[in-house]
């Protein structure tokens, strides 16, 4: 398997995956959501506001993640963990969580202070994310989930307190997703 920094010339693959795994597991319509919200975040992949990577068996994408910058006033690196899918035939083999884990040592590498994702806290658990307070950080916009939102530390010091609201890339400032 190879890791891989991906790019907007992959915006096909990469649509096509996350459109598949979101209608295998949550229907059509899930699928259609999720598949145009990565075709639009591939769509502005710069390795900035909007990086992604992908995992490759042979010469397949087999899973992809995810990472947008969380904007705040104060000097801090904070960076969103949505969305990941993993290939249906892949799934249960660990490399959702290697992918996650590979994607997190790159942002420490960038000096990147926290990362955050907004998911089910029994598998992001298992990359090392905890719940987190939106009295800590806020979410971009009003969760509908708030025992979701969760955050973990990249730089080995407690997560700070930063008071005030994110902003988020446009393809995420959309209530659906929240």
């Amino acid at each position: 398997m190879n890791y891989q920094v991906l790019g907007s010339k992959n915006k096909k693959e990469i649509t096509e995956l996350f459109t598949s795994v979101f209608t295998s597991s949550e229907g059509k319509e899930e699928g259609k959501l999720i598949g145009k919200l990565s075709s639009e975040l591939a769509s502005t992949i710069d390795n900035e506001e909007t990086i992604c990577f992908g995992l490759y068996e042979n010469e397949s994408l087999i899973g992809s993640i995810f990472f947008t910058r969380l904007q705040f006033k104060v000097p801090i690196q904070v960076y969103m963990l949505a969305p990941v899918a993993v290939s249906t035939k892949y799934q249960g083999k660990g490399i959702g969580q290697a992918l996650i884990n590979y994607g997190l040592n790159e942002l420490k590498k960038s000096s990147v202070n926290v990362a955050i994702t907004y998911g089910d806290p029994s598998f992001y658990s298992k990359v090392g994310f905890q719940v987190l307070s939106e009295n800590v950080i806020q979410a971009p916009l009003t969760l509908s989930m708030p025992v979701g939102w969760l955050g973990q530390s990249l730089s080995g010091e407690s997560i700070p307190a930063i008071n005030e609201r994110p902003t988020c890339v446009k393809e995420f400032n959309d209530p659906v997703y929240w």
